[in-house]
């Protein structure tokens, strides 16, 4: 398979297709490497999601956090509730919601998984330097900010902080001597 190195009369068509290529191989990518572990990249989401959650965790909250529709969700927490990876507590009195939690099979499935995801990360930004990156995140913030605006939502700040407060990228100057 090719894909196109397209450049258009406008600057801002060429910079949307080479995001949105770049994106689409990118998750190519850790589809492939995910599916090595009976994995997909947003299944693996959600059970970071339910093993890192500072606190109980429902499904409308994993929407959120994986950026998915609660019906999508929905059916993901179905099929791994299947799986035997998490249980769902009923709604009670006094607890107003349905909880999802990780089983002993969800913890033991879990880890592998993210440390797959977690090598395609580092090995993909592995090409950029630490001044990149920060480059990077500055400059898509704004899109974020105007895709979330023209969705009519909001963005607040993480429930909490993750596990994982930085990642094993590779230096430039190491990287080079590879």
């Amino acid at each position: 398979m090719t894909m196109y190195d397209y450049t258009f009369g406008g600057l801002s068509l060429t910079a949307w297709a080479q995001l949105r290529h770049t994106w689409i191989a990118m998750n190519r990518v850790a589809e492939s490497r995910l599916l090595e572990v009976e994995s997909t990249p947003e299944t693996v989401g959600v059970l970071w999601a339910c093993r890192d959650y500072p606190g109980p965790l429902h499904p409308a909250e994993i929407a959120r956090l994986v950026f998915r529709a609660p019906h999508t969700v929905a059916g993901m927490l179905n099929r791994l509730e299947k799986e035997g990876l998490i249980v769902r507590i009923p709604k009670e009195p006094g607890h107003p919601f349905t909880e999802v939690k990780l089983t002993a099979k969800g913890e033991e499935a879990c880890t592998p998984r993210i440390e797959v995801l977690k090598d395609i990360i580092a090995e993909t930004m592995s090409v950029l330097s630490e001044e990149q990156l920060q480059q990077l995140c500055e400059l898509t913030r704004p899109l974020q900010m105007k895709a979330l605006e023209m969705l009519h939502m909001k963005l607040k700040p993480s429930p909490g902080a993750p596990e994982e407060v930085t990642m094993p990228v590779k230096s430039a100057e190491r990287r080079d001597s590879l």
